[in-house]
């Protein structure tokens, strides 16, 4: 391996996303594509984190509102409101997110862990923290995480009494 290519395996490429005010991103690794917002057909009796699905290009891609997924409000279906197509453990959803703000490229040891309080408290929603110059730090989110939220929806749905939804249910508590 020449030492160009050694430095390149070193360096990790990001997604960087805007969630409300919060940045976050995502090894773009695991992201197929960024496409515009789009109208999402609501799926009846899903789990709660999934909004519906869309059909991109023939294919019908399930979406969840990163905002509520991270326990926070609503992603609006603004101008700058985009839905990042991922792919992990061979599952591909749809993040609907406020706006996808740049592709970073990191050095891999510039990948802070998150803080210890939160990760000896169980906090596993972030893998990893980074600095950016004048700018906030980008929370690397863990899609494992995002996808156990969207599988824990599903069965507190389950526990509600047939054709009801418990909507007086907090949505943090799915994210959690």
């Amino acid at each position: 391996m020449t030492s160009t290519a050694l430095a390149e395996s070193a360096r990790v490429k990001l997604a960087i996303l805007r969630v409300g005010s919060a940045v976050y991103a995502l090894d773009v690794a695991h992201v197929r594509e960024i496409v515009r917002w789009q109208a999402i057909t609501p799926l009846p009796v899903a789990p709660r984190l999934i909004e519906g699905v869309i059909d991109l290009r023939g294919a019908v891609v399930p979406v969840v509102d990163l905002a509520r997924a991270l326990g926070a409000g609503a992603v609006s279906a603004g101008p700058t409101a985009r839905i990042a197509i991922v792919e992990s453990d061979g599952l591909v959803m749809g993040l609907a997110v406020d706006a996808a703000v740049e592709v970073m490229s990191v050095d891999a040891i510039a990948l802070e862990d998150p803080p210890a309080l939160a990760t000896q408290a169980g906090y596993d929603a972030v893998r990893a923290v980074v600095r950016r110059p004048d700018q906030a730090p980008a929370l690397v989110l863990s899609l494992e995480h995002i996808l156990e939220s969207v599988y824990r929806s599903a069965l507190s749905r389950q526990r509600a009494p047939h054709g009801e939804s418990n909507p007086s249910k907090d949505p943090q508590e799915d994210a959690a």
